[in-house]
């Protein structure tokens, strides 16, 4: 990410900074409230399977909603234009469908305390350990990447020194999950939806009203950047250059198949959202209510990126001081009152605190259960995983903060972001969805597609793109084709290594391969109303897909 440029300060006065603080007051006392709920190691780490769809629907959306998502696609908005619309509606809605519909019953189902245990119940020991230790390195290399996008923010706007932003935000993120798990985590999550919304809104209202409405905001950007800029399929075509530097194939299958359905799908840090739910009906339907917010809040990113692309004609060119990183930055200092300023940063850190609890309750759970009570120290009491629970959340917070630097060495922050899902969701997404749906998947080929889909979409990245071996326009392009060889690569040598050994046994693959179910468990936690017509599953998840096909509609023609 670049420096944001030196001549962004916001004039923020006693009003802005009281809004920010009593933010601060509110989420600790969530974190107490919270811990008066934590007696086990299944409270701290899931909620005890006890929360409400909405809660867990809403934690879901916001989990994603990091400081990276604003900052980063704002900044796509104002260097690609509409084209952002494509990580929402292609890159998002129909993987959240898919696995609200095909995957969660399997996870739900069979008891799973974290994505990679799956991965111990289907295949074996290996792929469960090579799994949970590449979900637990990505997840503080994650969340390393909101801490330096807010580090970066803060010093930009406020002043403040890194390290000053960093120990802070740090503190009260460690604080509130230390003191009440995940419950803590997810009931901010549903408060920092709602701040980060009442931040951005502000933000897209005013900064219309500056450029003459939409109508005026598109007049001048077609004037600006040509036609195409304002539609999202525009110079896609096979052969045609366009400033995404990728063709429709390689968005609809690197972005729209395999890496929106990599994330998506086995990234814990969301599906963990889901399990906390209450019963099976409500881990469903809760990939599915996110859904519907995902679908438009690409509008309150792109918008400040277009506006920002036309206040600003050069940004993120040589001939401008401002970075595309710049846009929302820009627009809080140029268009808000303070009060409003106050609710704009109080929304910018209430999205890098969602980013980075997401994360670093997902790295906790996976590294003491998967990791720690499986391989480490194992048959304790409960108790002890419970306090044990607590201390890794310190380290790995300790532990973000050190690689907030290496995201420092990449120019975008979401490019850097994309790389990190090629080499690790991806790989793991096609040896869940080839042990899910085929029964003859042996136990060894899970570990053996791990480390093949791992290590082709580095080598793609790392040698074949960065050494020019092919040419590829852009790091985005580079991260789509990283990401449909790793698939590729990790799906041929699953087969191929399904064909020289052994499959599991079929009587231990009940309820963990489709078309078969663990007997008992079908109406398990099930409550009044779940079977409602407006809850049903099928309706929410398709409904959320033809809205998002429709919105397309106004950026295809």
């Amino acid at each position: 990410m670049q420096t944001l440029a030196e001549g962004l300060r916001l004039p923020t006065n006693g009003l802005d900074y009281t809004i920010l603080a009593i933010y601060f007051v509110v989420v600790l006392g969530i974190g107490f409230a919270a811990r008066r709920s934590v007696k086990t190691s299944l409270d701290f780490f899931l909620s005890g399977r006890s929360l409400p769809a909405w809660v867990t629907g809403l934690a879901f959306v916001a989990a994603n909603l990091g400081a990276t998502e604003i900052l980063g696609m704002a900044a796509t908005g104002a260097q690609y234009g509409v084209a952002v619309v494509h990580w929402y509606w292609i890159g998002a809605i129909p993987a959240m469908v898919f696995l609200g519909l095909v995957m969660m019953p399997f996870y739900y189902r069979s008891k799973v305390r974290s994505v990679p245990e799956f991965l111990l119940q289907r295949f074996d020991k290996s792929a469960h350990l090579l799994s949970s230790a590449l979900f637990a390195f990505a997840a503080i290399l994650i969340a390393g990447v909101n801490l330096y996008a807010l580090s970066i923010v803060v010093e930009a706007l406020l002043g403040w020194p890194q390290w000053v932003a960093i120990v802070v935000a740090g503190a009260f993120v460690l604080a509130y999950i230390t003191i009440g798990g995940l419950s803590s985590a997810i009931y901010n999550e549903v408060l920092q939806f709602f701040v980060i919304l009442a931040a951005l809104i502000p933000i897209c209202v005013i900064g219309l009203k500056k450029v003459g409405g939409w109508d005026g905001l598109t007049g001048s950007i077609e004037k600006q950047h040509g036609e195409n800029f304002m539609t999202a399929w525009g110079g896609t075509g096979i052969g045609d250059a366009n400033p995404l530097g990728a063709n429709w194939l390689t968005i609809i299958l690197g972005l729209g198949f395999v890496l929106s359905f990599g994330y998506w799908t086995t990234n814990f840090a969301e599906v963990q959202r889901a399990l906390s739910a209450k019963n099976l009906s409500a881990a469903q339907r809760t990939p599915l209510i996110a859904a519907f917010p995902k679908i438009f809040i690409v509008f309150l990113v792109m918008i400040p990126g277009l506006v920002a692309a036309v206040l600003v004609p050069k940004i993120g060119t040589a001939g401008s001081d401002l970075t595309y990183n710049d846009a929302i930055p820009y627009l809080m200092q140029e268009l808000l009152p303070n009060g409003v300023l106050g609710i704009a940063v109080t929304g910018l850190l209430a999205a890098f605190m969602a980013g980075m609890a997401a994360n670093v309750s997902s790295f906790n759970t996976v590294f003491t259960y998967d990791i720690w009570a499986k391989y480490v120290v194992k048959d304790r009491e409960d108790g002890y995983y419970l306090k044990f629970g607590r201390l890794i959340t310190a380290i790995g917070v300790l532990a973000s903060i050190g690689t907030a630097f290496i995201a420092s060495s990449f120019s975008n922050i979401m490019g850097y972001l994309q790389t990190l899902f090629s080499f690790f969701n991806v790989p793991m997404f096609v040896v869940f969805i080839i042990g899910m749906f085929w029964k003859r998947a042996s136990m060894k080929s899970g570990v053996w597609g791990l480390l093949a889909g791992t290590s082709a979409a580095m080598v793609n990245y790392f040698w074949i793109y960065k050494q020019g071996v092919i040419d590829i326009p852009t790091d985005q392009g580079a991260n789509f084709v990283s990401a449909i060889v790793g698939f590729v690569a990790g799906a041929v040598v699953m087969v191929v290594v399904t064909l020289f050994t052994a499959p599991k046994p079929e009587a231990e693959l009940a309820g963990l391969v489709y078309g078969t179910a663990s007997p008992g468990l079908e109406d398990e936690g099930a409550e009044a109303g779940d079977d409602a017509w407006y809850r049903k599953p099928a309706l929410l998840g398709w409904g959320a897909v033809v809205l998002a096909a429709l919105c397309y509609l106004p950026y295809s023609l």
